[in-house]
């Protein structure tokens, strides 16, 4: 592994994953050291491996192909095969083994994750601008409601709701002011074309192909915005980028693979437990550019809402749990185990589903054994402390 790479990009994939030639093409298109760059597909056994290697080699890229039986390899020469199972089969949450490996491998200060239905719009400088979002300092547009909830699509004259935001917070009052910004944690990227929704809100956009009928395009995105102390906004993984340091409270949890068939919340629930973290610790989550073409496939929007009915009560209540929780941490580490905690210790009989939480906690506790095992979280960056007057 090169001193020079720093950057670890996490690709969940099946099928697409030629489309990270251009995402390499963009970087070249301007200017960015693509030497910077680790690249980790995460895939299956049934994939094309060798293909996707071949594809790595021919574009001079460093990276590594991991698929189930590369992923069991890993963490048996880790020392953490009994923490195998936070990694749950054919999931899209399967993007948390990048989160282990970056963590594992201490050269890797920034993590991206990028999903293989997407493109980088040519004009925008997709690794370069992730990365001065992330070094941002400076007056930005911040944004609240007063249902604690932002809807990150809400500049575009669509009435869209992304996939995960609260149906108990809709039709919420918004206020934009002015904050000045210098520690952002995490850059979430948005999409034009097939905008990000749950299979409720694509049904009901009149589209059974799992894509919904209203398009989003760049007008529909004014300007960049974090979303206010206490207000809690969906975090997409697609387009995303991050610093070293919210790994501990970053996890995907273990969706599609479990008892009560919960899936398509990972990256939501994650999101949540980001900017609960991020608030208790005094950091930002950056929205906004660059974006990316969102390209998703045709599929039965009824096999997506089978996917997502089980997790939707549940989705309902998450933040809540957490809302209250780590106000006296000072380490993503201890923020993520209270939270676990809270997940473990709460009776949720009168959920759907309910038993789920529990599970959730439980995993949650491993997900932070598992890394101080990899690296240790005293590796963790700490919260600075205040200067003396």
């Amino acid at each position: 592994m090169s001193a020079q790479q720093d950057i670890c990009v996490v690709v969940p994939t099946i099928r697409e994953y030629e489309c990270m030639r251009e995402y390499f093409e963009n970087a070249r298109e301007h200017g960015f050291d693509l030497d910077r760059l680790f690249v980790v597909l995460v895939t299956e056994d049934f994939c094309d491996t060798e293909g996707m290697r071949e594809m790595l080699d021919e574009e001079g890229v460093a990276g590594a192909v991991f698929d189930g039986e590369g992923r069991e390899e890993w963490f048996e020469a880790q020392g953490v095969s009994d923490y195998s199972h936070l990694i749950p089969e054919a999931s899209h949450a399967q993007t948390s083994f990048g989160l282990l490996y970056l963590w594992a491998n201490e050269e890797f200060d920034y993590g991206f994750f990028i999903d293989d239905d997407t493109l980088p719009h040519p004009d925008d400088d997709f690794f370069g601008t992730h990365m001065a979002n992330l070094d941002f300092e400076g007056e930005i547009t911040t944004v609240s409601s007063d249902e604690q909830w932002i809807n990150v699509l809400y500049q575009g004259d669509n009435d869209l709701y992304p996939r995960g935001y609260p149906y108990s917070a809709m039709d919420e009052e918004i206020e934009e002011t002015t904050e000045y910004v210098d520690d952002v944690v995490a850059s979430q990227g948005l999409w034009t074309n097939v905008p990000d929704l749950d299979a409720v809100r694509i049904l009901m956009d009149g589209d059974l192909q799992g894509q919904a009928q209203t398009r989003t395009s760049k007008e529909d995105f004014d300007e960049d915005f974090v979303a206010a102390q206490g207000d809690y906004l969906t975090v997409c993984s697609m387009n995303l980028a991050f610093e070293r340091e919210v790994v501990p409270a970053f996890y995907q949890l273990p969706m599609d693979d479990n008892e009560w068939e919960v899936g398509r919340f990972d990256d939501i629930w994650s999101g949540v437990f980001l900017k609960r973290a991020a608030d208790v610790l005094d950091k930002h989550v950056y929205n906004g550019a660059p974006l990316c073409e969102h390209n998703k496939a045709p599929r039965s929007t009824f096999d997506d809402l089978q996917n997502e009915v089980a997790g939707l009560e549940l989705n309902e209540h998450v933040w809540e749990i957490v809302d209250d929780v780590g106000e006296d941490a000072d380490s993503y580490a201890e923020v993520f185990a209270e939270m676990a905690d809270a997940f473990v210790a709460g009776d949720w009989d009168e959920y759907n589903n309910g038993d789920f939480f529990t599970y959730c906690g439980e995993f949650m506790q491993d997900w932070l054994d598992c890394l101080d095992e990899l690296g240790g979280l005293e590796t963790e960056q700490e919260v600075a402390a205040p200067a003396d007057d």
